[in-house]
């Protein structure tokens, strides 16, 4: 018959079993991994480091030197702002070589000699206007122009263009000689020289008097034309007054010495020693 014996033996069996359960899930269970240690290692002595300069700042793109155009037109003809770029442009007529005179101010040493005497705008516009046979530029208000073009008013207040159909003979002349557009383009360039604007307007050097040049030639009122009454001058030279800048110990205006005449003062001082 059962007694207090078949009791413990019963609690020792279900004690065993759940041991061997617990071992079983600890057999079962997945190890933990050991911590990941990071340990620095020491950059290889071949690595390099380059030193980069600061970035330049950004350059403030300049409002009349790029996006303004080259010609404009106010209303009254087109104006060159850019006569550097213009002289690059397809707008510039190419120097007319069929003209011996042109041709030969049309020599990039002619510009050069010119920019000595001349801010380099004024000198290359003197320049274009005299290596090209019709096309000009006015060296006032830098108006673009063809010889025998009827050009518009430019002191009309109104607003309207009036065009004076009827061209004096000097004007016609004178755009020939300097490029110098209007009557008050050419005011403004003798500006300096008030008492020989009428008798130097439409005319070369041949054509003015002692007096005038001598007016031309003097100090001036002193007003600061940027070089337009020098120019003024020099476009009525017929080398430009180039002679007298490259060689100006030579006096061009003298006349040349009778060869007979020499001659016989030589054979006298001859005779006489």
């Amino acid at each position: 018959m059962p007694g207090p014996c078949n009791s413990k033996k019963k609690k020792k069996a279900v004690a065993k079993k759940n041991k061997k359960n617990t071992s079983a899930i600890q057999a079962t269970a997945l190890p933990e991994p050991p911590p990941l240690v990071h340990e620095l290692e020491p950059p290889p002595s071949d690595i390099v480091c380059t030193i980069h300069e600061p970035l330049p700042a950004p350059r403030v793109q300049e409002f009349h030197e790029e996006v303004l155009p080259i010609i404009h037109d106010p209303g009254n003809g087109p104006r060159v702002r850019d006569v550097r770029g213009f002289l690059a442009s397809f707008f510039a007529q190419p120097p007319s070589l069929e003209d011996p005179l042109c041709a030969e101010f049309s020599q990039e040493e002619v510009l050069q000699m010119l920019c000595t005497a001349l801010s380099e705008e004024t000198a290359i516009v003197l320049w274009y206007n005299k290596s090209r046979a019709t096309s000009r530029i006015c060296p006032s208000c830098r108006r673009l122009y063809r010889l025998g073009d009827i050009l518009p008013d430019l002191t009309s207040d109104d607003g309207e263009n009036h065009i004076n159909e009827i061209r004096s003979p000097l004007l016609a002349r004178e755009q020939e000689i300097s490029g110098l557009c209007s009557p008050l383009c050419f005011i403004v360039a003798s500006f300096e020289y008030p008492s020989a604007i009428k008798t130097t307007w439409g005319r070369t050097a041949d054509q003015i008097d002692d007096f005038t040049w001598d007016l031309l030639n003097g100090p001036g009122d002193g007003q600061g034309d940027k070089g337009l009454s020098l120019l003024l001058k020099m476009a009525r030279l017929p080398d430009l007054g180039l002679g007298q800048l490259c060689l100006p110990d030579i006096d061009f205006d003298a006349e040349p010495e009778d060869p007979t005449y020499s001659k016989q003062n030589y054979e006298r001082d001859k005779i006489s020693y």
